[in-house]
């Protein structure tokens, strides 16, 4: 059976837009309605990915979260060995990875455009 992620992907909105509905209807915190649109978006995103990762043998760049944090102790300390190798070296608060230096634009405009 051939992977389909374009029907994947058709449901993984539907699933989105279900979700925003949900929770803009919602009644209270533990509204059962909102709680099945998450968990239905759950599915539909981990088969979105399954079925990418089939045919194209590539991922999204995001992750579940599925509330357990107990299992994530050890990703954790390695996410903060990560977060270290991109400190914040002007204090901004501003923590950024993806780019080198010179391909970072802070916002900071030059001074030679003056």
């Amino acid at each position: 059976m051939t992977a389909d992620p374009r029907g994947a992907l058709a449901d993984l909105v539907a699933a989105f837009e279900r979700h925003l509905e949900a929770s803009a209807s919602k009644r209270g915190e533990d509204d059962p309605t909102v709680i099945a649109a998450y968990d239905d978006l759950a599915d539909a995103f981990a088969a979105y990915d399954d079925t990418l990762l089939q045919a194209y043998g590539e991922m999204t760049p995001l992750d579940i979260y599925d509330g357990d944090d107990e299992d994530d102790d050890e990703d954790d300390d390695e996410d903060e060995e990560e977060l270290d190798d991109h400190s914040d070296e002007d204090g901004d608060g501003a923590v950024y990875s993806g780019l080198d230096d010179a391909d970072y634009d802070d916002g900071d405009e030059d001074d030679d455009r003056r």
